[in-house]
């Protein structure tokens, strides 16, 4: 098969099996990556097989096979991932995270043994067996520790897919496995930094493995099982790196150079006096504290992530949290061009968030949804937060709601709903099917939501999280536990019953950054995709001037195919970092 690849990858793979960089003073040929053959076996072996399996058993999963035998910090959070679409009892959830335990200690302590430098000198310091799988466990204990909350973030993004909790999680993931990248290899990891070439290797992998991701959607099943050989490849050339860095620093000997001696001297007593501190443990719990705390600056309001200007609707003042009351437009029962109805997202204010486009759409009777309902005179009921409800009553309250506007304006009522109220919308075609409706558009959507079942101890942690961020945020302690429970419960029925049967007119827009929680698939011709974070779209001037067109009968979509095919790959490539997907990776796949 390597006849046929191009001459940079044979020359790629070559470099790759020389390992000649990597070779100790003295070591000679028995070192050489090439001469570890177990080591290669069962790497590439090792992803090529789960790969396989997943292509068969879990396609919209496979991106995740070339991570088994990555380096360990990378394959324990591998692992974790399986085991929060656990779904049985805390009994039962034990006894799996235990025999996973022994299974993924046993395969890191093989992969260290097989990375070993062949030279006698080298085997004189090599673990045994044993040594090296207590070592490995116990780096996977503390991985999973230090990561659960960011699995937990991304058990959450697949059950309400949006943006903001997997680009939350990302930075503690990569920062995290990257402090902990000397895991498991050598004496006494725990007491100290990993080396820059560890660091190298690892942030090379992760590289890597994104990598894989991202041709999923483009090649066909040999030649994806191809592209995970050569993952586990170089992974296999990732644990000789980092196996020879650890052989390296316990081989250490003083520079020649008097001053440079003596400062060396000094170190190695310094070390040797903090062995015992938990110096790597420390610094990832470190970074999980301080995403956290940005987090909570964030929240409340000391740090502020600030649109650009113009980005905000009218008559909304930021970071104000009550903003000028502004009257909802009468409805005369006169005939009109058009009736909208505007859903808001999470958070949002009523009622201002239809200012922009009543201004824009002057022949039309424009509404911002009420989360709270209408008044005994139709009126939107105003408040100042979005309440937490379940998508079935948000999805027939906003059926009440159009039906009101349809009864006084008696034309067909247009709907722009953004990030939640997309969710109120699935729900509402789902429950109240044949309602007069124009046509709809989807900012900043929840896309195929409810992925993963809440049910069983990844739920329990779920709501645990749910609870300390509701705790951080504005919303109150309870969070969005009502929105989370229906929408593990409905959310994927409603949305497959609204993509199935929908007869409106529609026109979606997705922000850029969403496209980390799509799905790896060709996007419609009516989506559009544009630079932006989830929500604020209804404040995007741009945007806007999009939806006037569209409810003005413009059928010309204008997307940029370089931002479509941008977030597609964006898509594949943060597959190999989500949750485990058990369903096919597109519709009908």
């Amino acid at each position: 098969m390597v006849y046929a690849l191009p001459m940079r990858v044979k020359r790629f793979i070559g470099e790759l099996l020389r390992g000649s960089g990597d070779r100790l003073p003295g070591e000679g040929e028995h070192g050489a990556f090439a001469r570890h053959r177990g080591l290669i076996v069962l790497s590439a072996g090792g992803a090529t097989a789960e790969t396989a399996l997943l292509w068969l058993v879990a396609p919209g999963a496979r991106a995740l096979g070339p991570q088994v035998t990555a380096l360990p910090p990378l394959a324990a959070y591998h692992d974790l991932r399986w085991l929060f679409l656990f779904s049985g009892s805390w009994p039962a959830f034990g006894a799996v995270l235990v025999g996973a335990l022994i299974a993924r200690s046993a395969i890191d302590a093989a992969l260290v043994m097989l990375a070993w430098p062949h030279t006698e000198l080298d085997a004189a310091i090599r673990p045994r067996f044993v040594t090296a799988f207590w070592s490995c466990a116990l780096l996977t204990l503390l991985v999973w520790m230090v990561l659960s909350p960011v699995v937990t973030l991304m058990f959450g993004a697949a059950l309400v897919p949006f943006s903001w909790p997997f680009l939350g999680a990302a930075p503690i993931l990569l920062g995290s496995v990257l402090a902990l990248s000397h895991g498991g290899i050598g004496s006494a990891w725990w007491g100290r930094l990993p080396a820059v070439s560890t660091i190298a290797w690892l942030l090379t992998g992760f590289i890597a493995m994104s990598v894989v991701g991202a041709v999923m959607p483009r090649v066909n099943a040999a030649e994806y099982l191809g592209v995970a050989a050569l993952a586990g490849l170089l992974s296999a050339r990732a644990w000789y790196g980092v196996t020879l860095s650890a052989v390296r620093q316990a081989r250490a000997e003083p520079p020649a150079w008097y001053w440079r001696a003596a400062l060396w001297q000094v170190k190695r007593a310094l070390r040797q006096r903090i062995s015992w501190l938990p110096v790597a443990p420390v610094a990832a719990v470190l970074v999980v504290g301080l995403v956290v705390t940005m987090a909570r600056l964030a929240f409340t309001g000391t740090v502020h992530l600030t649109p650009p200007a113009g980005h905000v609707a009218e008559g909304v003042v930021p970071g104000v949290g009550t903003a000028p009351a502004v009257q909802a437009e009468p409805v005369t029962g006169q005939p009109a061009h058009g009736s909208l109805l505007v859903v808001a997202g999470w958070g949002s204010h009523c009622c201002n968030d239809a200012n922009a486009l009543r201004a824009a759409e002057p022949g039309m009777t424009v509404r911002q949804f009420s989360y709270l309902g209408l008044t005994a005179a139709g009126q939107p009921i105003r408040y100042h937060l979005a309440a937490d409800l379940p998508i079935q009553v948000l999805g027939d309250r906003m059926a009440a709601q159009v039906e009101w506007l349809y009864a006084h304006t008696h034309t067909p009522v247009s709907i722009v709903a953004e990030s939640e109220g997309t969710l109120g919308l699935y729900a509402m075609a789902a429950r109240h099917p044949g309602l007069p409706i124009a046509s709809v558009v989807l900012l900043s959507p929840i896309v195929e939501p409810g992925q993963v079942g809440r049910a069983g101890v990844p739920g329990e942690a779920l709501i645990t999280l749910n609870d300390l961020i509701g705790k951080m945020s504005p919303y109150g302690g309870s969070g969005a536990e009502e929105l989370i429970d229906s929408v593990s419960q409905f959310g994927a029925s409603y949305f497959a019953d609204m993509t199935r049967k929908h007869v409106f007119r529609w026109l979606t827009v997705i922000p850029l950054a969403d496209a980390v929680t799509l799905p790896s698939c060709p996007y419609p011709s009516n989506v559009v995709v544009v630079q932006a974070l989830h929500g604020g779209l209804l404040g995007d001037p741009p945007v806007l001037q999009m939806v006037e067109e569209f409810l003005a009968g413009d059928t010309n979509v204008r997307s940029d195919q370089r931002l479509r095919t941008a977030a597609q790959v964006i898509a594949a490539a943060a597959a190999a970092w989500r949750i485990p997907d058990l369903h096919p990776a597109c519709p009908g796949g």
